[in-house]
């Protein structure tokens, strides 16, 4: 270990400072995220939302941090102990692990690897893994209930994106995130993939478990889903890995659909990217929390066939439609 360190000691430095930088940016962009949702909701109910702790409320989530450390944990007698505590840690691993290959800028990014799409898409596949496992280990109903709910909604949901993934990919010609946006220097594929930007932005709430398609953790009808046991800490990790789930989707609805860094017009390229990529994030959460603020919650039932009856057959159409033209027009993807 020692031999290793001496020969690689400068490059394992730069990758462990890298990556310290990534998580401590992530977490403090989340803890703000977290806050705005909460003065997004308000407004919208005309209300002021939190503004006590801090210059208008900014220091609110840090003060929630503090709560939520220093609470006692409870542990329910009847729980897998060990399953029960390794379920938060393995969901907001897996949340922050995808951030490792997302693009913020031309060269700013952690592992800018070939399979980029393909690495996400197993990142956000396995976080369901964490839910299910509260789900079980806490040896309750409400919970059990609601990692069922929580499997049959992601497993429905991740099909249509998958396949709306598929469609941004055969017209960019790479699986490199990277390579994506740069396809889009000409024009943001939004434009040509309208249909399938609303559908991946639609899936990204139910991938996510946000409302109208929090079924997972419907308060009216299982009180807080598969967090009905949890206390303090471990129930922080969850909200986290929740909130940076929500950002991971709004960065790839940016990559795939929003030129990522690039700018709208090149007479603003004078901004630099990561500006562009934080402010069309920033846009498309607001987005999110505009969506939780007015639309109210579906049955299960409609979540389904939502999922299997529209988007399916619709992203099943719409990737024969864009082979189709990309084979018929002869046009070749970047790639």
């Amino acid at each position: 270990m020692a031999d290793f360190i001496t020969t690689y000691g400068i490059p394992l430095a730069i990758i462990i400072g890298q990556s310290l930088a990534l998580l401590i940016s992530l977490l403090l962009f989340t803890a703000y995220v977290l806050l705005a949702d909460r003065k997004i909701w308000a407004a919208v109910q005309m209300r002021r939302g939190p503004n006590v702790v801090g210059p208008f409320g900014l220091f609110q989530s840090f003060a929630d941090l503090l709560k939520f450390v220093f609470k006692e944990m409870v542990i329910p007698s009847g729980a897998n102990k060990g399953v029960f505590l390794l379920a938060p840690l393995v969901t907001v691993t897996l949340s922050l692990s995808a951030f490792a290959v997302i693009p913020l800028d031309a060269r700013m990014v952690l592992s800018d690897i070939n399979v980029g799409v393909l690495y996400i898409f197993a990142i956000s596949s396995l976080g369901v893994y964490g839910v299910i496992m509260a789900g079980w280990a806490s040896n309750s109903k409400y919970p059990f209930l609601s990692a069922l709910r929580s499997a049959a909604q992601m497993v429905s949901y991740e099909v249509s994106i998958g396949f709306v993934i598929v469609t941004v990919l055969m017209t960019a010609g790479s699986l490199n995130l990277s390579d994506i946006v740069n396809a889009q220097k000409t024009v943001w594929f939004f434009i040509p993939h309208f249909p399938m930007f609303v559908i991946f932005f639609i899936s990204a709430l139910a991938e996510t478990n946000r409302p109208p398609f929090d079924l997972v953790e419907a308060e009216s009808e299982l009180v807080a889903g598969f967090m009905v046991e949890y206390a303090s800490t471990p129930y922080m990790m969850f909200m986290l890995g929740e909130y940076v789930a929500i950002i991971l989707m709004c960065a790839m609805t940016t990559i795939l659909f929003l030129g990522g860094w690039l700018p709208p017009f090149e007479f603003l390229s004078f901004i630099p990217g990561i500006i562009w990529f934080l402010l069309k994030v920033a846009a498309v959460f607001f987005m999110f929390a505009m969506v939780k603020a007015f639309v109210p919650r579906y049955r299960y039932d409609q979540l389904m066939r939502l999922g299997w009856k529209v988007f399916l057959p619709f992203s099943l159409f719409w990737v024969v439609l864009t082979a189709g033209v990309l084979v018929g027009f002869g046009w070749v993807p970047h790639g």
